[in-house]
């Protein structure tokens, strides 16, 4: 079944440089990827329309869109929902190949599991119990901290508060941040389908206009 989404974006007529093209004057038909939908602002803020998902690991998402909506062809509306244009590096990777891909980016198996990637601070309290220090906050190696505590009458140096995470550890979790997502609840669909007919049909009102649905570009090789 073709993607209904792709069924909405408007046609690019191009100027034909294929090799089997035998006119400069000659075009092609191609779907014009730059025209792009968008959910409404007032709509994108409001989390009444929205519910949050975990995504369950090599879940992508067509996999989501057929759980959620019966329909996989619905897999942009997850992308969509989640302002997400590049799948590949906006999405988790796949658990299979991630040391793989991982090991590729830097280029050691040393560097990728002991190689650090910054410090962070170990959660601290005082005396009384009160954090003094959060967890998780980046800072340099040697980071320390001196305070005053009225329980313990003067100054307090506190050194060594601080963990190396190596670059695994971060990629990791940088991973782990992309699997919380926001799902379009399916009661809502109607009024997505409706700004999408709206939004991505062309206006009049420029010399490339042919159609809602057609666009043709300027014929550079008869100028050249």
């Amino acid at each position: 079944m073709a993607n209904p989404y792709f069924r909405q974006v408007p046609d690019f007529q191009y100027v034909n440089v294929l090799p089997n093209s035998d006119s400069a004057r000659t075009y092609i038909n191609v779907k014009n990827l730059f025209k792009r939908g968008k959910i409404r602002d007032e709509i994108f803020k409001n989390l009444n329309y929205f519910t949050k998902y975990v995504i369950i690991g090599d879940e992508r998402p067509d996999n989501i869109a057929y759980k959620i909506y019966d329909d996989p062809t619905l897999d942009w509306v997850i992308l969509l929902s989640n302002n997400i244009i590049n799948s590949q590096s906006e999405w988790p990777l796949p658990q299979d190949s991630i040391d793989e891909i991982l090991l590729d980016k830097y280029r050691t198996y040393d560097n990728l599991y002991n190689g650090v990637h910054h410090y962070e601070t170990i959660e601290q309290k005082d005396s009384r119990g009160f954090v003094i220090v959060p967890s998780g906050i980046h800072v340099d190696q040697n980071f320390s901290i001196e305070y005053y505590s009225n329980a313990g009458g003067g100054q307090i140096l506190r050194r060594n508060i601080t963990r190396p995470i190596t670059n695994y550890e971060y990629e990791i979790g940088e991973e782990e941040k992309k699997r919380t997502i926001y799902i379009f609840k399916a009661k809502y669909l109607n009024v997505l389908f409706n700004d999408i007919e709206k939004i991505l049909p062309y206006k009049k009102g420029s010399e490339q206009f042919v159609s809602k649905t057609l666009k043709k570009a300027d014929n550079i090789r008869l100028y050249t």
